[in-house]
């Protein structure tokens, strides 16, 4: 989910098929990436961008950015970030939330530069950031199979891309890996998480340097994590007391899947429905967009302004973007992106309804996870996020305490553990879905009080 833009058309699908099944497949490709439109003078980090191919003939080609951390990449973490949706762009991640540089949209749409992020978590990690599936961002499939994808094969496909992009820069090898997603990618991090190891332990070569997994916001439960906003809306005062006790009374707990003839539980949704339909989901404090507002533009208006960048003939050459694989480049393909209760597409297929058992079957593991939410996202609310932890019966490490930023709070942790698996869980105080969007400095605060709260015994 995560990100919102223009509508990708049939028939532009249809054009973009149409043009790369003239396409011949290149092998693996990379850029050193020395300068950027719109940033003054040269790139004062390690930016390559490039292809992967995955597939028997490499029928999928997906696009990335590596960012080398700033500050050791011989030794610092590597983090494989996968991007929400599904469907969206990457540039929301390395633009938006957690790279190294930020869009200045002063004086957009006519002239769009950008500026660096002081929060960016490529000061403390190498980050890999990639459009997946293909259709999303820069990437591109080249016959019609390839551009029809799933959970399951998004799974597939990144496991595979990791190891191959690894065996293409083996220096990295030896890094302490983790896996991160964010919002509905939080179905597939856990389970490509999980596949590491288990490849590990089969002998699998190369082997990969996997310590475990960080999610923000994530989607885990489709049940679990919709059904909480009701108990969210009722904690941040959204709806009264008295609706929230007839929804727990009428609907028995069940929301989601109330029965139609249950008139009782119809009407208490319908309270909820009512008092909840003019908030803005990602962020209960933002007001929803309107884009026909004058500046200064809402949020969410602000996204559009990096198809138009994204879409400069300079951008793409920069970037060296592979002519003739795209149409327009959107910020997301609606095609693929998902809402709730959403039914499968022709070219997407939403087939794990539930990520929990993997995450059950990772305590079994040496591995670590990070998860954190902003404590106003009502997208997928803390409220599920802590139901479904709770579930996996570990022990209390630390308990709940406040996390401080610059000598304020931002946020509260805990941490459970079990033999060698620990999970620190944290809410970020004031932030919405996007935490790193809404809240940088204490997003990275945290993932690097994290990272660091590790001491790595070389494994390789």
């Amino acid at each position: 989910m995560e990100c919102r833009s223009k509508i990708v058309t049939f028939s532009s699908l249809l054009l973009l098929l149409t043009l790369q099944s003239h396409f011949t497949v290149p092998t693996n490709s990379k850029t050193i990436v020395p300068s950027l439109p719109g940033y003054p003078g040269e790139l004062p980090f390690k930016l390559e961008t490039g292809y992967v191919g995955i597939g028997e003939k490499e029928e999928a080609q997906f696009f990335y950015y590596f960012v080398e951390s700033e500050r050791n990449p011989e030794e610092d973490p590597l983090i494989f970030y996968l991007t929400g949706g599904p469907g969206c762009s990457a540039v929301i991640t390395f633009f938006y939330q957690i790279g190294p540089l930020s869009f200045n949209f002063d004086n957009a749409p006519e002239n769009i530069t950008m500026t660096l992020n002081p929060n960016s978590w490529t000061k403390m990690a190498n980050v890999i950031f990639v459009d997946m599936p293909a259709g999303a961002g820069f990437s591109y499939a080249t016959t019609k199979e390839a551009s029809i994808s799933s959970d399951s094969i998004v799974v597939k496909q990144a496991h595979d891309f990791l190891r191959k992009f690894l065996i293409d820069h083996p220096k990295f090898l030896k890094n302490p890996l983790y896996i991160s997603g964010i919002s509905y990618m939080g179905l597939v991090t856990p389970i490509v998480t999980l596949e590491l190891y288990n490849a590990n332990e089969r002998g699998d070569q190369p082997a990969l340097n996997i310590q475990g997994y960080i999610l923000c916001s994530p989607l885990t439960d489709k049940f679990m994590d919709f059904n909480s906003r009701v108990e969210f809306a009722h904690r941040m005062a959204l709806i009264s007391d008295d609706i929230y006790k007839s929804a727990i009374t009428n609907c028995r707990g069940n929301y989601v899947n109330a029965e139609t003839e249950n008139l009782l539980c119809t009407e208490s949704l319908n309270r909820y429905k009512e008092c909840t339909s003019g908030i803005n989901m990602e962020d209960i404090l933002e007001p929803l967009c309107n884009k026909s507002d004058v500046k200064p533009y809402c949020r969410e208006y602000y996204y559009d302004f990096a198809a138009i960048w994204a879409n400069d003939e300079a951008v793409q050459q920069a970037l060296d973007i592979r002519k003739g694989t795209i149409g327009t480049w959107q910020f997301f393909n609606t095609t693929m992106h998902y809402v709730e209760g959403k039914n499968d597409t022709f070219c997407y297929s939403y087939d794990i309804h539930s990520s929990y058992s993997f995450h059950k079957k990772l305590v079994s593991k040496n591995c670590r996870a990070l998860i954190f939410s902003g404590d106003h996202d009502m997208t997928f609310p803390y409220v599920g996020i802590e139901e479904w932890i709770g579930s996996l019966n570990l022990a209390v490490a630390s308990p709940w305490e406040p996390f401080y930023v610059n000598n304020q709070v931002g946020g509260y942790e805990m941490t459970y553990a079990q033999d060698d698996f620990s999970l620190t869980f944290a809410t970020v105080k004031g932030a919405g879905h996007s935490v790193a969007q809404y809240k940088p400095k204490e997003a990275m605060v945290l993932t690097e009080k994290w990272l660091a709260s590790k001491t790595y015994a070389s494994s390789m």
